[in-house]
């Protein structure tokens, strides 16, 4: 993939791994393991990752701009 991609690459991934372990995280914590757990934790990562994606690629150039300034 060309350099020139890596912004959106990042964002792509970062998002679905955040993605992925949010919704497993709060499916456990306010329903627990239970049969058809697989399939809803799916469902609600197809459903929020189109949010996720672009929220991330808005917001990570912002935050690094942040860090920069923070940082020495």
């Amino acid at each position: 993939m060309p350099a020139r991609f890596a912004p959106v690459l990042f964002s792509a991934l970062l998002s679905a791994i955040m993605v992925c372990i949010v919704s497993a995280f709060v499916l456990l914590t306010s329903q627990g393991v239970h049969e058809g757990f697989v399939a809803e934790w799916a469902k609600s990562c197809a459903t929020t990752w189109p949010i996720a994606f672009p929220t991330v690629a808005i917001v990570a150039p912002w935050v690094r701009g942040i860090v920069g300034r923070l940082t020495v």
